[in-house]
């Protein structure tokens, strides 16, 4: 699409995108990775298990020469004697073999992690076309991977070339030594060198992995026409729609909470309802709703505003009113002026009560004091 548009594939891969293509099976992998931790673990394993192997197998080898003609002349036993060899040999080489599967494991989801797709395992077209098998050829990734080739050959090389060297003094005395001490120490020197040569490798996988993974998100990444189609085609589904307006709702509650303890008075109907009102000259003549709800979100609204002192009134027609005829942000309807100014009154001369500049404590309004205009009344539930 990039290439029928003319646009540069500039944006970061979304995440949709992202889900799609490890649905297909197509994830960052490093091959040198894999391979790495495969030779690694071999060369750890035989050097941690090798030498108790070794003696295993070895008895086992001199009891297969050890057989008397009696043995070899009866099948039977040589069905027996075999058997018993394979589970001597199974038993000797079955914690190397589960290291390896474990390295086998490990290595290829080190990297993009564990994915299966079916989908990948469905035959492409793609894969057995000669112009595309050419194209590939001469793409770039070849040209990386000679290169890498040509990087592991040469590390390796140069590796066995320092060990041959160091360990030559020792190679030259094994002619010295008897056989099963000639062994031992050939063992042990093929082992480190393995171990050596593997070690060089983590160059190779050092370079490597960072590659893969820049040159897998710059497959993905989109143009940004490709980004605004997909978002209009995501959140054109109800399930989406449904989701945004949910994080829409919560956003505005957070919001909503945070102005409850700059209100003047929270009005309830002490079971169900909340609405918190503030007054501000500099913003208008009325006042406004900082914040409304029903049950849990009033709830809220109750506990947040007696936290910080905010007074509470109640009074469960005009919070119903206000609840019903109101939205948060705006100012009161003009019907309920005259009952949130006794409201407010009450709570500016508490206030100042308080502040110990009136000597008398005023008298909250009673139910029946505060007048709800018929139209605005809201019969409980």
């Amino acid at each position: 699409m990039a290439e029928e548009t003319g646009q540069e594939k500039t944006e970061e891969p979304t995440s949709k995108r992202l889900r799609e293509a490890r649905e297909k099976g197509d994830i960052p992998r490093s091959k040198e990775l894999t391979t790495t931790v495969l030779l690694l673990a071999a060369g750890l394993a035989a050097l941690l298990f090798g030498g108790q192997v070794a003696i295993q197998m070895m008895a086992m080898m001199k009891s297969n020469f050890a057989l008397d003609q009696a043995a070899i002349s009866d099948p039977s036993q040589m069905v027996v004697h075999l058997v018993q060899s394979l589970v001597d040999a199974f038993l000797s080489l079955w914690v190397l073999f589960a290291l390896l599967f474990v390295a086998a494991v490990i290595g290829p989801i080190a990297l993009g992690g564990w994915n299966f797709s079916a989908e990948a395992l469905q035959p492409k077209g793609s894969r057995i076309n000669p112009l595309a098998g050419i194209k590939r050829m001469f793409s770039l990734n070849a040209v990386i991977e000679l290169l890498k080739g040509m990087a592991k050959f040469f590390l390796v090389g140069v590796v066995a070339i320092v060990v041959l060297l160091m360990d030559r003094p020792e190679i030259s005395s094994l002619a010295k030594q008897n056989i099963n001490t000639a062994t031992a120490h050939a063992i042990e020197i093929v082992i480190w060198s393995f171990l050596l040569m593997s070690a060089a490798m983590i160059l190779i996988t050092l370079i490597d992995v960072p590659f893969q993974v820049y040159s897998y998100n710059k497959k993905l990444k989109m143009t940004l026409q490709e980004v605004k189609d997909e978002m209009k085609n995501t959140e054109g589904k109800p399930e989406v729609k449904g989701r945004i307006r949910q994080m829409q709702r919560e956003i505005s509650r957070r919001r909503m909470m945070k102005e409850v303890p700059e209100a003047d008075v929270v009005i309830t109907n002490p079971t169900h309802y909340s609405v918190a009102i503030r007054y501000d000259a500099d913003r208008g003549n009325a006042p406004f709703v900082v914040a409304k709800g029903v049950d849990f979100v009033a709830l809220k609204i109750r506990e947040i505003a007696h936290e910080h002192e905010v007074p509470i009134l109640a009074s469960p027609a005009l919070a119903r009113a206000l609840y019903h005829a109101s939205e948060v942000g705006e100012e009161v309807p003009v019907g309920l002026y005259k009952s949130v100014a006794q409201v407010l009154a009450y709570v500016f001369q508490l206030r100042r009560y308080k502040q110990r500049l009136e000597s008398e404590e005023p008298v909250a309004p009673t139910e029946d004091e505060i007048e709800i205009p018929g139209a605005l009344r809201v019969d409980p539930e």
